[in-house]
């Protein structure tokens, strides 16, 4: 079985405590339009529209892929960055019966290529004018001798593909309604409404299966946690199509009738942006941790009461500086798979600074294992984060000798990440103390260890690769790749020319290299990671 479904008994608990809906996401999302008609819906860089307006445009693209011969659980591959179009496209596909696929617009031929036949895509949507790489060119290559492939459409204008924000436009829109509805009404609201991708910790990311019930009722839960309602405007600056830009940025606060600002990872353009909007949220990731800095910071928080911060240790000076401002902040934990953390509104500064919070849901379960065992640690020592829940996956899709090693025996997925539960005034907040995955974590992107080791070791030179974090300021991590060659040392252009030939993200690529005549063992004989990143560690804080 390819979905892993959620075990019968467990949804009826969930639907029975009012967690899990009835609904498909495109029929919750209609029912908050409806109740909210004239409210903004996204306030973006490249425009506006309310939630009328976009509930209706939105029908009229599910109408006319409809038309083009798209049905209901085609997957769809989304390639495109944080443009008012991606939102359009996001609903239209979703109430067209598709599931979009979210992966990135800095994923190639190796990412696309293998994700695109696990799943079956049947299309696939880029962005027109991106900065530096042919996404339109791209999706035309990606369509040759494709078992599966046969549609792509085109966020933007290009003369090569239809534009998605065009498709259905001539249609009456009570028809292109009536459609929608005939559409939804035949999908299970426990069916597969979205498919997600992994981090990864071997070869490219998994495949994470979202349902409709399961993955609004997450949306709805982290909505809830903060406090919101319909007069939030909530501004998202990463990327949204990855999970926490549609959990977080996108569904939460619609499910409450809010706005999302929609900006991009650009300070100069979307600190201006919040302020025009009167932001009164914002989810900073590593990459924005010195945001408060920004000539125009206080300017585009002066209406924010919420800053979240998430994608690495926070720097106490970090929170000392918002709050001298006078904004509450906070840390949120969360993964594709499931299970989201959070110091919400009320928890202690002392819990909010040291600790990732406590889980969304009175649903959510939490246990800290040793280490390869199904065994409990004693609270306040360090073991794996494991987790079971109503949003938390079952199984990776199509894995299933993955998903034996991936999960507990009753179910907990085991995140990989190393944990302790800490007891501050009176409540266990988690706090993460490491990981087991061999990950590193660029500004919120997560890289394989391994699947960057394989792919350098394609390299008719190289004889044996380790790939281990080097500290960053801005980013918190990049890959150092510590290599054996052949013959004289190879420079990192002649490494990033190799990784372009294989057609890999350029966010994998190795971004220094340190030659070594062997890669250092362990007593067991596995490469010594932790001397090599003590190694690059002592090499980079040098003066």
């Amino acid at each position: 079985m390819s979905v892993v479904p959620y075990p019968a008994p467990e949804v009826r608990r969930y639907r029975a405590a009012g967690l899990w809906g009835t609904a498909t996401i495109a029929t919750e999302f209609h029912r908050i339009a409806s109740a909210h008609p004239r409210r903004d819906a996204v306030a973006a860089l490249d425009g506006r529209l309310t939630f009328t307006e976009l509930d209706a445009r939105t029908d009229l693209v599910a109408a006319g892929l409809a038309r083009r011969g798209m049905r209901p659980g085609d997957p769809i591959l989304f390639q495109v960055t944080n443009r008012l179009g991606a939102v359009v496209a996001w609903y239209g596909a979703l109430k067209a019966g598709l599931v979009p696929v979210a992966t990135l617009a800095a994923h190639r031929a190796h990412e696309i290529g293998e994700i695109s036949r696990r799943v079956g895509a049947v299309a696939h949507l880029v962005e027109a004018g991106t900065r530096g790489f042919d996404l339109v060119g791209f999706a035309l290559q990606q369509r040759e001798n494709h078992p599966t492939l046969r549609e792509f459409f085109v966020l933007g204008e290009d003369p090569r593909g239809p534009s998605i924000e065009a498709i259905g436009a001539d249609l009456d829109p009570a028809g292109a309604r009536a459609l929608v509805e005939r559409i939804q009404s035949g999908l299970d609201p426990d069916g597969v409404a979205v498919y997600q991708l992994s981090g990864g910790t071997t070869g490219v990311p998994k495949v994470i299966p979202r349902l409709h019930a399961e993955y609004w009722f997450n949306a709805v839960a982290y909505a809830r946690s903060w406090g919101w309602t319909e007069q939030n405007r909530v501004a998202h600056l990463i990327p949204i199509i990855h999970n926490a830009g549609i959990v977080c940025g996108l569904h939460g606060p619609h499910s409450v009738g809010g706005c999302l600002v929609l900006g991009s990872p650009d300070l100069d353009e979307s600190l201006p942006l919040m302020a025009r909007e009167a932001a009164t949220h914002v989810l900073f990731g590593h990459g924005h941790y010195r945001a408060a800095d920004h000539p125009d910071f206080g300017a585009a928080t002066k209406a924010v009461t919420q800053i979240v911060l998430s994608g690495a240790k926070v720097p106490p000076a970090l929170f000392d500086a918002i709050e001298a401002r006078g904004i509450w902040s906070g840390q949120l934990f969360g993964m594709g798979e499931g299970l989201f953390l959070t110091t919400r509104p009320g928890a202690p500064r002392r819990a909010r600074l040291e600790t990732v919070g406590t889980p969304l849901s009175e649903w959510d379960e939490v246990r800290i294992l040793e280490p390869g065992t199904e065994n409990e640690v004693i609270p306040g020592t360090v073991g794996e984060l494991c987790a079971r829940g109503p949003y938390t996956l079952r199984g990776y899709f199509g894995a299933p000798e993955h998903n034996a090693r991936a999960f507990t025996s009753d179910g907990f997925y085991r995140t990989g990440d190393l944990a302790a539960l800490r007891e501050i005034e009176n409540t266990r907040y988690v706090s993460i103390e490491g990981r087991l995955k061999d990950l590193i974590n660029r500004g919120g992107e997560k890289i394989n260890a391994e699947e960057v080791e394989l792919l350098l070791l394609r390299h008719p030179r190289i004889t044996g690769a380790a790939v281990v974090p080097m500290p960053d300021e801005r980013l918190g991590e990049r890959a150092c790749a510590y290599l054996v060659v052949d013959g004289p040392a190879l420079t990192l252009p002649e490494i990033q020319a190799h990784f372009a030939a294989l057609g890999v993200a350029k966010f994998k690529w190795p971004e220094r290299v340190e030659h070594v005549p062997e890669i250092p063992r362990t007593l067991v004989g596995k490469a010594d990671k932790k001397r090599l990143a003590a190694d690059i560690a002592r090499k980079v804080s040098a003066p």
